[in-house]
């Protein structure tokens, strides 16, 4: 689960990447603009991915020998 969320973070990031550079939403493109169900749905499910990667921060470390 750690790394699903990891992964759809990244993806999230580069896509505020691409918008931020070149005002290109790839989410948008993809699905058929920012509006449209599916778009809202991956915005969303990128968003939970997000708030479940702040726990992240409160885990302790796995000790590896």
């Amino acid at each position: 689960m750690d790394r699903l969320a990891l992964i759809l973070v990244i993806i999230g990031a580069l896509n505020w990447g691409l918008v931020g550079l070149f005002r290109f939403d790839l989410v948008a493109a993809i699905f058929g603009g920012p509006q449209t169900l599916l778009s809202r749905i991956i915005y969303t499910i990128i968003a939970l991915a997000g708030i479940y990667c702040i726990s992240l921060f409160f885990r302790e470390r796995e000790k590896t020998q």
